[in-house]
Formats: C-alpha cells, structure tokens, sequence
C-alpha cells in the first residue's frame, strides 16, 4: 500500500479542488435550508452519497462558480507570514464583486493562504444575521494511503452535509428578504499578487463594508469538525441574537 507525501502530489491543488466541490455543495444547501430564496428554484440531487439540494438558477449558480473559481487559487498556496482577512465575495444583486478587508499580524508558520471561508446570511438592512464559519487549516503531513484518500475524506464530508441539513433545528428563523454573501479570511501574503489571483475578468476584489462583516455579541453554535490527513476543518455559525432589530 502506497503513502503519499507531498513529494508526490500537488497537494494544494488536491485541497483546493476537495474543497471547492464540497464548499459549492455547501453554500448551495445553506441557501436552501435557511431559505435565503424560494425552493422552487432547487433541485434535490445526490452529493457525497447523501441527497442534497442544488440551486438550479443559472444566475446564482454562475456567481457561486467564480466566486469559489477566485478562491481557489489561494487554497492551493502554502506560505509563512502574516494572517489577513480577505473577502472574495458581496451581497448576490447588481454589481456582484469579491471584497478584501483588512489585515493583522499572525504567526510565522507554513499555513494556507485561506484560513476561513464564511458564508454570511444578511437582512434587507445588509447587516448579518448569521455566519457560516468553514475554519480551514492544514495538517503537518500527508500520510494517508493512495487508495483511501479521497474515499476518507469524502466520509468526513459527508457529515458536515448532514449536519447542514438539520441547522434550522438549532437555529432561529431568518427575517424576510434575506441575501448573502461570502467572506474569505485569508494571510497577508495573499495580497501581494492579488491582480495575478484575480483570476475571472470582472470579478474583482474589493474592500468589504464593516457592516458585512462585524457581528455585535452574537451566539456561538458549533455544527462540526472533522481532522483529515490532508485538511482539518470546523463548522460554526455566529447567529445575532435579536434578528428582527
């Protein structure tokens, strides 16, 4: 039985595209289950072995793409430095853009670029209601066998699907006319090239609003965590407390 290192692979490039087809399946199904838009616009396919719902609206489904498009380049770049908060996404509406918000010093450690990916629930008001926290780290080494890899892996996120298809059990209902947007928290180092990172013409990365992004006192509710050979990571979701004021 084979043990792959990263000698062997390009193992940014296998978390980024793990990462990517589970955080598409993900922002898809937390659209549905928070009802953020009609359900008439999924459709209940099959995703890790498990039933799930996909949108089916061209629109939103082609912002999800490029957005996760953008950030992958990032999740396939292992660098020490400082830690920054990058924000490749806004509100799905007019003028739809990536936005980047402001860095702080952090570590010298070999990490991903990406340390967080935050799917962020907003009222009509464009304050947050609730975050969706996919805190990513990576592991020391790669040791797992060839043959079990991605089927390993591929367990572990299938429980973090489940776990999204139950939330609304421990979480409260949404005002109306809800939008959303996804964060990317990211090191420093990300944004020394950020015109090479842009990767999708007219889809650029700008500064998010601090309304987008700050939450005051909001509840903490862990949904899952998992620790892979090639990823370790932990879902939560900040929830405000009073989400009709």
């Amino acid at each position: 039985m084979t043990t792959l290192t990263r000698q062997d692979l390009n193992f940014g490039q296998v978390v980024a595209d793990v990462l990517c087809e589970f955080l598409e399946v993900a922002v898809h199904l937390i659209l549905y289950v928070r009802e953020v838009y009609p359900v008439g616009i999924f459709q209940k396919r099959k995703k890790y072995n498990v039933p799930v719902q996909m949108s089916c609206h061209p629109e939103l489904n082609q912002y999800i793409q490029d957005t996760l498009h953008c950030v992958k380049p990032l999740l396939e770049k292992f660098c020490p430095g400082w830690a920054i908060t990058v924000s490749p996404a806004a509100v799905l509406g007019p003028g739809w853009e990536p936005a980047i918000l402001s860095s702080q010093p952090g570590p010298l450690s070999p990490k991903n670029d990406v340390e967080k990916v935050v799917v962020v629930i907003l009222d009509k008001e464009h304050r947050p209601v609730e975050k969706f926290v996919f805190e990513i780290t990576q592991p020391p080494l790669l040791s797992i066998s060839s043959d079990s890899l991605l089927s390993h892996v591929e367990q572990l996120l299938r429980a973090f699907i489940l776990k999204i298809s139950v939330c609304d059990a421990v979480l409260d209902h949404n005002p109306p006319g809800c939008t959303f947007t996804v964060l990317v928290h990211t090191r420093e180092a990300a944004t020394r090239n950020m015109e090479k990172i842009q990767v999708i013409k007219d889809f650029p990365w700008i500064l998010a609003d601090e309304q987008d992004v700050h939450m005051h006192d909001p509840r903490l509710i862990p949904l899952k965590t998992m620790t892979s050979d090639i990823l370790k990571m932990q879902l939560y979701v900040e929830e405000r407390a009073h989400k009709s004021s």
